[in-house]
Order: C-alpha cells, then structure tokens, then sequence
C-alpha cells in the first residue's frame, strides 16, 4: 500500500506488525470485531503479532487469522519486537502497540500508531507513534482509509 501524505512522507507499506496484549487483544482476548478487521487486513499487508503472551492464548486467539505470530516468552521484548521489524525492513513496516516494549519497534516503523485503550498506554509511547488511537478497531480503520491518515498527518 503507499499513502502520499502531502507536506509528511510517502509511506509505502508492506507489513503490519502488531503488539497483542494492550493492543489487539484485552485479557489475552481478541474480540470479533477486531478479528473481522484483521482478515480484511491480511488483503492488504503481511501480518505479523509479536508477544511474550503473557496470558498464554495468542495461537488459539489468531487461529484461522491471516497472520504470523512470533512469541518469546523470555528475554527482551524491546529488543526482540526491534529486531523482527528491522529484519522486515522498517521502511515498510506499520507498527501498533500500547506497551513500553513497543517503543522502539514504533520508533524505527515507517509509520506507528500507539493504541490506548482499555489495558492504557505507556505514556511515553504517545509521543513516540505517529499517530495515537483510543481503540485498536480506530487504528486498523485507518488503514482500511487511509485518507484518514492523510487527514491527521498532512502538513
């Protein structure tokens, strides 16, 4: 997909990585509506879910989603969510969090949007995304119109 943001940048994305616990997911939980909206995505872009799945239910939550999740469990997720993005190639990369370890996955993507919805929102993400969204089905519609985007970003 390539947005042409007028007086911003030309994004031209191929990948979406998300963050699963806080962003697609409340409780471990991935509600149907977002579900829906994920498979529309898949058209679009290749998936990826990155967690340390806290609430052990990530694969059965994506199961029959058009996505890939990559897990670790242990370790650094800062610095595991920054290397998967990078070896996709930033540049092409959106990417959506809400959590302290998302924050330089979103610093590196092309474009990052920081979710806060009902598990909150690290603070000092916010001003690290490129965009900020009170739910995670906002964040995905502005791909599904991306004139959206446009709107907030244009210079």
């Amino acid at each position: 997909m390539i947005i042409e943001i007028p007086g911003y940048k030309t994004l031209d994305l191929d990948y979406l990585v998300l963050d699963y616990n806080g962003t697609i997911a409340v409780d471990g939980l991935i509600p149907p509506a977002i579900k829906e909206r994920l498979l529309l995505l898949g058209d679009s872009f290749k998936i990826y879910v990155l967690t340390a799945d806290t609430h052990g239910t990530a694969a059965a939550m994506c199961d029959g989603l058009p996505l890939e999740i990559m897990t670790f469990p242990s370790g650094s997720a800062m610095d595991e969510k920054l290397r998967i993005l990078s070896s996709l190639g930033a540049e092409h990369c959106i990417a959506i969090g809400n959590g302290r370890n998302d924050v330089p996955m979103c610093q590196a993507a092309a474009l990052s949007i920081a979710v806060m919805g009902t598990e909150g929102a690290y603070g000092k993400l916010l001003s690290e995304c490129d965009v900020c969204t009170t739910s995670i089905a906002d964040a995905l519609d502005l791909l599904m119109l991306p004139k959206r985007l446009v709107a907030t970003l244009r210079g």
